[in-house]
């Protein structure tokens, strides 16, 4: 393993930094601000006091918002759209990834500047796309919605992405050495050990073992750092490993996401039984979800914590949907909600899917939209609220980098008075 004598940032001023980096990306847009708000997300909506239909219990997202779906690669190379974050997993109601994914859909209209009409549309056609994979034929169908062009291009470009791609955005070209920087940092001692230990041992080669049959079970840690990535690993373990499998000239490099898996903010449905390990949980509810991904993660633990081993590969792209056009973002609700139904179903029987869809279809008669009232209302409210709480957020922000500029000014003058 390469040595990193830097040990800055440590690990306990981790912690300060992330943060500032959270609400930085969050203040970005009021989108920015929805993804990085899960736990709010569910407080809101229960203080909404919407009544939601009781969908069948299954494994949900719990996060199901636009940058946690986006194409992923199985173990033999082959591609499709799934969901491709499962921290906030849980046996729930699906009803709450409809709206999440609706809120996400409703907040990248309004940034891309589409008048409240096109959010409408959207939200009627999340319910088309969503319903029809509840249906033999949309269930069956390997694509059961025409992929919209903005999605297209994300497919294309993960198709053509090899390890070399995936190389020169998060190593030194094929080097096997990871660059300490914006993304990267040091670990501790400690940290370093323990990340040694884990792939020194059985489980960590069996599982290698499973995902690259033909380079034996010898894995050698060429680097690891920890990996500044996303707001929800904030001051969790989080750490990149630049791994080989196999000796010598058949040695394979391959990158590991090392993640700590915790409590989910999601609401669990009634009397349901799921593991009380939350990396287990993850993995369970991604092999159910997502099996592309659930298929290439293993449960362990790490410095007495639980944490997910998840092979990072080339194809794994999110989606970005940051400017949209009308007929993109009406033509995207429908494929994705059809993503998030499929996911759904696959763990329904056919008296369920359709039991499910005759709900939803009935709770819709009552509306003027060809949407169920309950998903409009609730994507309403929480657009309302989520606006508001972003523009505090921005607002406090603003106050609080103020602050440490004077502070930076004082701590300068008071240098230079002495």
């Amino acid at each position: 393993m390469t040595s990193k004598t830097r040990q800055y940032p440590s690990p306990m001023q981790r912690l300060p930094l992330l943060t500032e980096r959270q609400n930085m990306k969050m203040a970005r847009s009021a989108h920015a601000y929805v993804r990085g708000s899960t736990r709010r997300f569910y407080e809101w909506l229960e203080a909404s006091g919407e009544t939601l239909p009781a969908g069948p219990p299954v494994w949900i997202c719990g996060d199901c918002h636009l940058g946690n779906l986006g194409p992923l690669a199985d173990a033999h190379g082959r591609v499709a759209v799934q969901i491709r974050d499962l921290d906030q997993t849980v046996i729930g109601n699906p009803a709450h990834d409809l709206i999440r994914l609706g809120l996400s859909l409703a907040t990248a209209a309004r940034g891309s500047d589409l008048p409240g009409v096109t959010t409408a549309h959207m939200i009627e056609e999340m319910t088309k796309g969503y319903e029809h994979a509840l249906t033999d034929e949309g269930y069956d169908a390997e694509d059961g919605e025409p992929m919209p062009d903005v999605v297209r291009t994300v497919l294309r470009q993960a198709l053509g992405r090899k390890w070399r791609h995936l190389a020169r955005e998060r190593i030194e070209d094929v080097k096997p050495t990871i660059p300490l920087g914006q993304q990267f940092w040091a670990l501790s001692n400690e940290e370093s050990h323990e990340i040694g230990r884990l792939f020194e041992g059985e489980h960590a080669s069996t599982f290698m073992a499973t995902l690259h049959p033909g380079h034996g079970g010898h894995l050698t840690v060429h680097d690891v750092a920890y990996w500044v990535k996303g707001c929800s690993s904030l001051g969790l373990l989080r750490f990149a490993v630049l791994l080989g499998i196999g000796k010598g000239r058949n040695e394979k490099l391959c990158l590991v996401d090392v993640k700590e898996a915790v409590r989910t903010a999601a609401p669990r449905a009634p009397g349901v039984t799921m593991p009380d390990d939350n990396a287990q949980r993850v993995v369970e509810g991604a092999r159910n979800l997502a099996p592309f991904l659930g298929e290439r993660m293993s449960a362990t633990e790490l410095l007495g914590r639980s944490v997910v081993m998840r092979e990072v590969l080339p194809q794994d792209l999110k989606l970005e949907m940051d400017q949209l056009t009308r007929e993109e973002a009406v033509t995207a609700a429908r494929y994705l909600a059809w993503v998030v139904g499929h996911a759904h179903a696959r763990q329904m029987d056919t008296a369920t899917r359709d039991a499910w869809r005759r709900e939803l279809q009935h709770s819709r008669r009552s509306s003027e939209l060809e949407a169920p009232p309950w998903l409009w209302s609730s994507v309403v409210q929480l657009v309302a609220v989520h606006e508001t709480a972003y523009l505090e957020h921005c607002r406090s922000h603003s106050l609080g980098q103020q602050a440490a500029g004077g502070q930076q000014v004082a701590g300068g003058q008071q240098a230079a008075a002495a």
